[in-house]
């Protein structure tokens, strides 16, 4: 059985941008913003990182070569 990722997406905007995130260990919400914090934190380890998209900070994966760890 492949692991879970540690957080998925569980709204996007309109426009598909990722918007809110669940925590899949502890179940927490976050927005953008406070993933983006907790990323900067060094919460979730070296799994996710985040990069300026369209003027807008916005978390993503690190490539891992497995489609099941990708956000989104």
């Amino acid at each position: 059985m492949q692991n879970k990722p540690k957080v998925e997406v569980i709204k996007e905007s309109n426009t598909g941008r990722n918007e809110r995130f669940r925590d899949t260990r502890t179940g927490q919400e976050m927005t953008r913003n406070q993933f983006v914090k907790a990323i900067d934190r060094g919460t979730y380890g070296n799994d996710y990182y985040h990069r300026k998209i369209n003027g807008v900070e916005t978390p993503v994966s690190k490539p891992d070569g497995n489609p099941k760890n990708n956000l989104g």
